[in-house]
């Protein structure tokens, strides 16, 4: 009987992508994601400081329809990393650590993403982040 050689440690091919195994991948990639987004209010900071032309070059591409997707993008990750890393403070407290506990406090910070992404480009829209 001839077996088939077994991946020397886990892998997505073993197991089945879970809701909260997406969600901790998702958590990783706001990360990387919030990086990027404060390289861009860095470049959006030393264009305020070099003068209007430099300002208008940055506010050019920020006040586009691309550069309200990248805001939208950079909200959305903040919100859920922010979320996410206090349900992550709550499981180092040791609480909700069991698995309907966690698959609840998941659903709570996608909801919770949403709700406050929403509200934050509501805001920006109604006060003039993008005027």
């Amino acid at each position: 009987m001839a077996t088939r050689p077994r991946p020397l440690s886990p892998h997505l091919q073993v197991y089945r992508p879970m809701y909260t195994m997406v969600l901790s991948i998702t958590h990783r990639a706001t990360g990387f994601g919030l990086a990027l987004g404060l390289a861009l209010l860095a470049w959006w900071l030393l264009a305020l400081a070099s003068g209007p032309a430099a300002y208008a070059r940055v506010y050019g591409l920020l006040g586009s329809p691309l550069g309200f997707i990248l805001l939208a993008g950079f909200v959305l990750a903040f919100w859920y990393h922010f979320c996410n890393g206090l349900r992550h403070l709550n499981w180092d407290l040791g609480r909700g650590l069991e698995k309907a506990s966690a698959r609840r406090s998941g659903a709570v910070v996608v909801a919770a993403t949403l709700a406050l992404s929403a509200a934050t480009l509501v805001a920006m829209l109604h006060f003039g982040a993008r005027s």
